[in-house]
């Protein structure tokens, strides 16, 4: 750890750190890890739950009057109303670790008054370290990161996440999919959220866009991003996304390219492209499109949703 980083950050390595070493010595024998399921296609392990006590017990020590939100223990531990919010993802990409697909990381990331301040995504596989403090920059193993000069996106490589959960709505990730991919050099789904934000940040791909994500999922990523040079929001370009289960990534040439195509699909498009999202669908299955009078309950339907869900102040 450097001293030249802020207290905070340290500890959050040292965190992530003692987690990846936990992960490690289970992939050694991964066969061996026990494995329940939280739903259908998603699962956890007894690797999850040790490397998040271990994150969680290294963050309280240091700071045992800061709040803790993690990914499988919820807000159980720490202070219930602080200021001081650290959001965890102990094991991201864990259909990949217990598969020995190497491609998961421990996500940290510090919220103060409810904005992400400090960040680690830490790669234990290839002893990768991601960190950023807003304001000082984003590093990768201690060497500075940038997002890809790269302005096109027809030369831009995407990375995205598939849906996989019973309800997600997967058919309308095909259409976007659709939509996405010829526009681009290529898609790719490696299926670790962080790890995507975390290498958009590098310059690796250009951008990412997944549904269905949560906090944990994308709060330290997020980070990176800004930090890097690149803009994080929600489908339609609005910055307040950490809630909204919706995420697209990229640098602002890329990004700015992306908001138009993927805008349509997100919950907060307007009535009209939802309309039109609907008929793509429903024609591509050989269904009756919608008749004005559907079209006009979706309206009024998609009336009483917020119209513009950027906040400043959004509560964790």
């Amino acid at each position: 750890m450097s001293s030249n980083l802020h207290p905070m950050l340290n500890v959050a390595i040292k965190a992530a750190r003692a987690a990846g070493a936990i992960i490690n010595r289970a992939a050694l024998d991964v066969e061996s890890v026990r494995i329940s399921q939280k739903q259908v296609n998603d699962f956890v392990t007894e690797v999850d739950h040790a490397a998040e006590q271990a994150i969680i017990d290294t963050l309280l020590t240091a700071y045992p009057g800061h709040g803790i939100w993690a990914e499988e223990t919820g807000r159980e531990r720490g202070a219930k109303h602080s200021d001081f919010v650290w959001i965890i993802d102990p094991l991201d990409g864990t259909t990949n670790f217990i598969h020995g697909f190497p491609v998961y990381c421990v996500s940290i990331a510090l919220a103060v008054h409810g904005k992400i301040e400090h960040a680690v995504v830490y790669d234990p596989t290839r002893n990768d370290l991601f960190t950023a403090t807003r304001g000082r920059g984003a590093f990768l193993n201690d060497r500075r990161i940038r997002v890809s000069k790269r302005t096109q996106l027809k030369d831009s490589l995407v990375s995205t996440g598939f849906p996989f959960r019973p309800g997600d709505q997967f058919k309308t990730y095909l259409q976007m999919l659709a939509d996405v991919m010829p526009r681009t050099a290529g898609v790719r789904r490696p299926g670790a959220a962080a790890l995507d934000l975390a290498y958009v940040a590098a310059g690796f791909t250009e951008a990412f866009f997944e549904t269905g994500l949560n906090p944990w999922d994308v709060a330290a990523g997020s980070l990176l991003v800004t930090e890097a040079g690149g803009l994080v929001g929600n489908f339609t370009g609005e910055s307040d996304f950490l809630e909204q289960k919706e995420c697209l990534a990229g640098t602002p040439r890329i990004y700015g390219q992306l908001v138009p195509v993927l805008g349509k699909y997100s919950k907060f498009a307007s009535a009209g492209d939802k309309a039109a999202v609907r008929q793509g669908l429903t024609s591509e299955a050989g269904e009756t499109p919608d008749t004005p009078d559907t079209q006009a309950e979706a309206a009024e339907g998609d009336a009483a949703a917020p119209t513009n869900p950027a906040r400043d102040d959004a509560p964790f």
